[in-house]
């Protein structure tokens, strides 16, 4: 994919995000996806912070959005090569202080095959 694609992409998966859309959202994966998270790790420590599979991804962000109904993204920066795309985005959520993310996905034919979360 080239980089302004990947820039395509990018954009798609934070509105899909920002709009709970989790269809949209599952779309943007392939099949074989990984995600890695710090939040991963403390809500479910058996994943060691790491879950395979659309299917996995769904359960995760169904339950984020009923738990933290106000969640959503602002972003900062998106930048993108061929290969991958880096955001940097402020975390809002009810009851917790805002706090910057870095997140990169790494993408192969238009979808996201691995995505891992950084928080600052």
């Amino acid at each position: 994919m080239s980089r302004d694609g990947n820039l395509v992409l990018g954009r798609a998966w934070i509105d899909a995000f920002n709009r709970r859309d989790l269809d949209a959202l599952i779309a943007l994966y392939d099949d074989a996806c990984t995600h890695t998270s710090p939040k991963l790790r403390v809500q479910r420590p058996e994943s060691g912070g790491a879950i395979r599979g659309k299917d996995a991804l769904r359960a995760w962000w169904a339950d984020a959005y009923a738990r933290l109904p106000g969640l959503r993204y602002e972003l900062l920066t998106i930048t993108a090569d061929d290969d991958r795309v880096w955001l940097e985005y402020t975390r809002h959520a009810p009851g917790d202080a805002p706090y910057p993310v870095a997140e990169a996905f790494d993408a192969r034919d238009g979808r996201i095959v691995a995505s891992r979360v950084f928080h600052g």
